[in-house]
């Protein structure tokens, strides 16, 4: 019996994502109930050996053809099947109806990504617009949650991403994901920041400026907003569901968001 079939029959048979630690864990203290020589030889099993083995099965089932592979995502290693079987799978399960996110939500999920913890008044000054509905439909699809509150008047709550959000998105650390060092550099509006531009613009002495002033003003940070090219933060990988298939959004859907959007 050798260590790689061990391991891949204890992540076939894991009934959630497992770790190289556990994986490790599990392998020693079975070996501590044999007394068959090749189980004294995994006493000591370490995770960097697990991880050795995994990449070894992985090679294995690449050379053979196999329709699965071997994913290491937030929480631990998992078998999926290649995208070219899709189809295939799609004509087994076809209750299961991937959908798609829209690009709205998916620029709203790109900034709680990249600029996590972040709240929801940050998120509308850069997008524009209210983000009520598309911050709960993500919520709702388990991508996105409440991770605690900012230390700013009203305590307004800040957003992260969840470990669905990894596994989706094949994502096993927040730094995989593309471009993460540059864009988090980008300097992008925040609410404060639109607040402190509107109490400068407003009178020092408190008295209202002329009708034709407000016009003017407005007009010219119009033009200025025109003139200056709009920051955009994009998450550049596919939104995909946990059976590797791509998703699809059905036209209601589309119709209902924007329809939301354009009337926040």
């Amino acid at each position: 019996m050798e260590l790689i079939h061990i391991v891949e029959a204890l992540i076939f048979a894991a009934p959630e994502p497992i770790s190289s630690a556990e994986i490790a864990k599990a392998v020693r203290r079975a070996a501590a109930d044999h007394d068959a020589p090749f189980a004294q030889q995994l006493g000591n099993t370490s995770p960097k050996e697990i991880d050795s083995v995994i990449a070894d099965l992985n090679e294995r089932l690449g050379q053979s053809g196999s329709p699965l592979e071997l994913r290491e995502g937030s929480s631990g290693w998992r078998f999926f099947t290649h995208s070219d079987y899709a189809d295939w799978i799609r004509a087994l399960l076809p209750e299961m109806r991937p959908e798609k996110l829209s690009p709205a939500a998916l620029e709203t999920l790109a900034l709680v990504a990249y600029r996590q913890p972040i709240t929801k008044a940050d998120i509308e000054a850069v997008r524009g617009v209210s983000v009520d509905g598309t911050i709960q439909k993500l919520m709702d699809r388990g991508l996105v949650h409440i991770g605690g509150r900012a230390d700013l008047p009203g305590r307004p709550m800040l957003y992260e991403t969840t470990e669905d959000f990894m596994e989706h998105f094949g994502v096993k650390d927040l730094e995989d994901l593309p471009n993460a060092d540059e864009l988090r550099k980008v300097e992008l509006p925040t609410a404060e920041s639109d607040k402190e531009e509107a109490d400068e613009s407003a009178p020092v002495d408190g008295s209202e400026a002329p009708p034709s002033e407000v016009v003017a003003s407005r007009k010219s940070a119009q033009e200025d907003a025109s003139a200056e090219p709009k920051t955009e933060i994009t998450l550049d990988i596919e939104m995909t569901p946990k059976n590797g298939e791509p998703e699809n959004e059905t036209p209601e859907e589309a119709s209902q968001e924007a329809a939301s959007e354009e009337s926040a």
